[in-house]
This record gives C-alpha cells, sequence and structure tokens, in this order.
C-alpha cells in the first residue's frame, strides 16, 4: 500500500455483482461501528421480521427504497455518512445488476477507493472485471476486494486462496498495483469490523481497519489549476455598487491574488485581485475551495468561461479522443448530433469515429464494431462544433472528464474520460 500524506475524509464506492453482500457489507460496517440511530435500527428490525426473518438484514440500511426493499435488491446509488474516531467517510452502495453499470460508474466517480465484493462461490465473474476495469478507468487510488459469504464454505482457506489467485491474475492483466483482498462474512461480521476467529489463518487487517489507514494524496487526481466560471456575481446594490465577481469551484492546483492569469476562451491575461470564500478575504484558494474571484481588469466574462494561470494552458481543439461508458438503451449513432458538457460548459459534437469496443469477458480490444450498446466502453473519436479547452483525465478529472446527452430528450446518454495519445 501506498504510504502518502494525511488521513482526511475518504470517499469510497461499493460494487459487485447481484447478491454479492454490498448493502449488507455496508450495513454491517454501520452497524457494527456504532454508526446508525435506534430508530433505523427498530424500523430495520420491524422490517425483517415482517419479511419473516428472524435476524436484522442489515441490507435495509442502504436499500432505501421502497423498491427496493420489496425486492431485495440495490437500485439506486445511495450514499452514507459515518465516522470512527480515526476518520470520516462516505459510501456510495451501487447497484450490481448489469443494465445499472452506469450508476456503479456514478458512484465511483467522486470516490477514492472501490471495495469490489466476489462471492467466494463463484469467483471472479464478469461484473466483477467490469468494475475493477471501471475502478482503474476512472483513476480510483486504491481496490479492497472483499471475498465474501465466506460462511457458506465453512471459512475454508483453501477456496480463498483459489479465488484469490483468480483476482490476482485480473489485476495484472489491468496493471492494478494498490489493492488488498480479505475473505470476509458481511452477514455474521467476519474481518469486516472485527478479526474473525474462524479465518485466524487470514494475517491480513480486516476492512474497517484497511479503510482507516489507506492513505490517499491530496490534490493527485487534479494536478493542474483549473477554474471554471459557473455564475457572474453581480449584487446590484448600494453596500456592492460596482461589485462583478467569478464563482466556481477550484479544480486543481492553487490561486493566489496577484496572479497573471488568461481568460478563455477570449485569451485576454489579466491578474486576480481578491479572492473571496464565505465572505472572508483570502489570500490564495486550493483544490476543491469554492470561491469567488474579482479581476484587476473589465473583462466579458460568462458562465462556461475557464480561468488559469497563465503558465498552465490546456489543451485547445475540435476534436478528441476519449473512452466511454454508454448509459443509454438506444445504441450510440456515428454522424449524429449529440450534445457534450464539460463543467460549465458545453457545445454541440458528433461521434466521427468508433475506435474500439472492450470486451469485458476478455479484456481485447474489438476495431469491427462500429457502436456501443447500454453499459459498452470503448474509445471514440468526437468532432465538436466549438473549440473545447481539456486536460487528459488523468492530469485533471474535472477538465478531463464530460457527459454526453442526447439533444432531443435532454438524457444523458454517456461519460466520457478524455485520453491522450
Amino acid at each position: 500500500m501506498d504510504k502518502i500524506q494525511g488521513k482526511g475524509l475518504l470517499r469510497f464506492t461499493t460494487a459487485g455483482s447481484v447478491d454479492d453482500g454490498k448493502s449488507t457489507l455496508i450495513g454491517r460496517l454501520l452497524y457494527d461501528s456504532k454508526s446508525i440511530f435506534e430508530d433505523q435500527l427498530e424500523s430495520i428490525s420491524k422490517f425483517s421480521k415482517k419479511k419473516g426473518s428472524n435476524e436484522i438484514d442489515l441490507s435495509l440500511l442502504t436499500d432505501g427504497l421502497r423498491a427496493e426493499r420489496e425486492q431485495g435488491i440495490t437500485i439506486d446509488v445511495a450514499y452514507r455518512y459515518f465516522a470512527t474516531p480515526k476518520r470520516k467517510f462516505i459510501i456510495a452502495d451501487t447497484p450490481g445488476h448489469i443494465q445499472y453499470t452506469r450508476n456503479m460508474v456514478t458512484g465511483a466517480s467522486t470516490a477514492d477507493v472501490a471495495v469490489i465484493l466476489i462471492d467466494v462461490r463463484n469467483g471472479v465473474t464478469e461484473q466483477s472485471i467490469r468494475h475493477t476495469y471501471i475502478a482503474k478507468l476512472l483513476d480510483l487510488k486504491y481496490i479492497i476486494y472483499c471475498v465474501n459469504k465466506m460462511d457458506l464454505l465453512n471459512y475454508r482457506q483453501d477456496v480463498f486462496e483459489n479465488v484469490k489467485t483468480e483476482i490476482e491474475k485480473l489485476s495484472l492483466k489491468l496493471n492494478v498495483k494498490n489493492y488488498s483482498i480479505i475473505p470476509i462474512s458481511a452477514k455474521y461480521g467476519d474481518n469486516v469490523v472485527s478479526k474473525s476467529k474462524k479465518m485466524e489463518w487470514f494475517v491480513g487487517d480486516n476492512l474497517l481497519e484497511l479503510l482507516e489507514n489507506i492513505e490517499i494524496q491530496e490534490n493527485s487526481q487534479n494536478s493542474l489549476t483549473r477554474f471554471p466560471v459557473q455564475y457572474v456575481v453581480r449584487p446590484n446594490n448600494d453596500k456592492f455598487h460596482d461589485f462583478r465577481g467569478y464563482a466556481g469551484r477550484l479544480s486543481g492546483g492553487k490561486l493566489t491574488v496577484g496572479q497573471e492569469v488568461y481568460i478563455l476562451p477570449s485569451m485576454h491575461k489579466t491578474k486576480i485581485k481578491e479572492i473571496v470564500k464565505y465572505q472572508n478575504y483570502l489570500e490564495s484558494a486550493s483544490d476543491g475551495d469554492s470561491i469567488i474571484i474579482t479581476l484587476e481588469d473589465d473583462i466579458d466574462i460568462s458562465r462556461g468561461d475557464l480561468i488559469i494561470p497563465i503558465n498552465e494552458l490546456p489543451n485547445i481543439s475540435k476534436e478528441i479522443m476519449a473512452t466511454i461508458c454508454w448509459f443509454n438503451e438506444k445504441a450510440l449513432q456515428l454522424k449524429v448530433k449529440y450534445l457534450l458538457r464539460m463543467q460549465t460548459a458545453e457545445t454541440k459534437v458528433v461521434i466521427d469515429e468508433m475506435i474500439y469496443k472492450i470486451d469485458i469477458n476478455n479484456l481485447d480490444k474489438n476495431y469491427e464494431t462500429k457502436s456501443l450498446s447500454m453499459n459498452d466502453i470503448g474509445l471514440i473519436k468526437i468532432r465538436t462544433a466549438n473549440y473545447i479547452y481539456y486536460d487528459d483525465y488523468l492530469s485533471n478529472h474535472v477538465t478531463g472528464s464530460f457527459i454526453i446527452v442526447d439533444k432531443n430528450t435532454n438524457e444523458t446518454v454517456a461519460a466520457g474520460m478524455i485520453q491522450s495519445f
């Protein structure tokens, strides 16, 4: 495991095939770490008894929708917050059905770590490969493989070792370097919050220990300084009669008062006059700060413009190559007009070329296919109506990612990560 800097808030997502026990695992984490309220516990106890079970069904803590509870599956992405004395966490519990792969992409897009569950009886499945590929594609910094339901096979070490070998082969093929493999029983809590007495042969950390001690480098995802303008602030009152500021969230790097910057797309050069955060005037702002910037010169700036340091110019083009995950039931169509939304900017686009589609079963690249169906992943070439300013996804997750929208229905049909070759 890479030991980098500081233990702050950790965002992690869960993934796995249907019935691998994702919701039960999160319920167990919340229950054993004493992070649920008495009324929540009473509610799921009553619902468990209503279903005819003498045991508390901990999956109900995250399966919050009525339809989910009735069907016993996760449909939507469920976000949960909990904390231990060592760390605070935000969990995104994502569905396991293949038709909800897009939900896994959504849940993982803001995560630092992926917790991928694998049923010990089934080993590595197509969904295991798919979820590992997505975690790698989205540049998650760490993957924890939880080999679940060990209780159903009497906690046998030999069966776990066979699955572990499959996972190691997959990780090697996808060049996943930072990962751990833990045998668990989410239902009974083995190796979740405390060490399992039934698997004393396992010498590693339990899941909570691992989550508490994983160290994620701050600002590692967004090394380049980018400030997409979300809103132009003009109070138009007596106190701030001439105030004009530009609100947004700094994505990567650092901005300081007096720093020279470019405004894109106009390429006007100016200097930062003030940085305001919650009515406090700052000398500088860092990655993730939501701020208002004022400038020394009166320049025409609107939503969708980009403010950057003069020595950190992004790529500028009307053509990009990107890996996308297709979300829509209607297949991708070449030469059809879509909308591309990146940060706060929007432009019309057409998908000029289908380079290849990833075969999730063997991770081969299929160069023959000319389209993508729902949940497919592939590399495409896009042509935009206007020049766009972008970075490679690995350099900056915000200015290197986008969504594609059907301009007729306003449905999000794909999410993409820009690649440089």
